[in-house]
């Protein structure tokens, strides 16, 4: 089969052989933005000379800006929830083929606005291995809106969404703090002491809002080199974060995701005690794959 994790910016397609594991793969900058109302030619174009049947998709192509907005499964969400709100769509330039769209998952918790994730889903799935028995197990996919998954007896049982790589993105370059940080400092700087140091401010008083200004303040005082602005800054988002989602008592969390993020929660989650199994991002191939299976997609 081929299993397609298809975002509002990126394109990534993985051919598998009949147990799951990838054989080939692509990548293309083929996002959502770049390609409206052309979605079945450019799929079409990216899966040329691979003949697999099915075709299983993830992430922003189900969504109402995608191909089809395939409606929101509700947790509790296991594989058999998630494979039951596959959705097919009309392909007609890839004959001989079927091509499926994943749900995304919506979590309401009470009293509260609803969480969703579309794409996160299929990285879980994908960890089934890593998550058997009954839990809690937690899984954060850290990035620009970072997801935290409890996983309890295989089945998603809530999702927390935080923003702190938006935040982080925006602070850094449209506030006063920016302002202490030269253009010239290289984005991917990765200071731990610094880093360490902002992850431990979180824990301060005076909330997240008071602390932003210490940033400044500190720069003003010369008690915060310019070129460890930036990573104290993660730190002290990072250290919010962490310490606004997790419950006390938690001795492990899984990391999914690209190496440097997923490093740097390594670091702050076990400077708050908590031990980070990190796992790869290319995880919702294997995911998708257990989907096809339980829908009898693979027969």
């Amino acid at each position: 089969m081929i299993a397609i994790d298809w975002g509002t910016s990126s394109f990534r397609a993985y051919r598998l052989d009949a147990a799951g594991a990838v054989i080939e793969q692509r990548s293309a900058a083929a996002g959502l933005l770049a390609c409206q109302g052309a979605f079945e030619t450019v799929l079409a174009q990216q899966v040329a000379g691979w003949d697999d049947r099915a075709i299983v998709m993830a992430g922003m192509i189900g969504s109402r800006s995608g191909w089809l907005e395939v409606p929101y499964v509700d947790c509790p969400a296991g594989e058999a929830e998630i494979a039951a709100g596959l959705r097919e769509v009309n392909a007609p330039s890839l004959p001989g083929r079927t091509v499926w769209i994943a749900p995304g998952v919506v979590h309401r918790p009470p009293q509260a606005p609803p969480e969703v994730m579309r794409g996160e889903e299929t990285q879980v799935l994908g960890l089934r291995e890593a998550l058997a028995g009954d839990g809690p197990h937690w899984v954060c996919l850290p990035g620009t809106h970072s997801k935290w998954v409890l996983v309890e007896g295989g089945r998603m049982r809530s999702v927390r969404t935080a923003m702190t790589g938006e935040l982080y993105a925006l602070l850094r370059r449209q506030s006063l703090l920016g302002a202490l940080m030269p253009d010239a400092i290289d984005e991917d700087i990765d200071d731990e002491p610094a880093f360490a140091q902002g992850v431990a401010a979180s824990a301060g008083a005076g909330g997240l809002l008071n602390q932003l200004f210490g940033v400044r303040t500190q720069g003003l005082f010369g008690e915060l080199p310019p070129p460890q602005a930036p990573s104290y800054l993660s730190g002290l988002l990072v250290g919010h974060e962490l310490r606004g989602v997790l419950p006390s008592g938690v001795g492990v969390a899984h990391l999914v995701g690209g190496d440097a993020l997923t490093r740097r929660y390594a670091r702050a989650l076990d400077l708050l005690g908590v031990t980070a199994l990190r796992h790869g991002e290319a995880l919702s191939a294997q995911g998708l794959h257990r989907l096809a299976a339980v829908r009898g997609l693979l027969d």
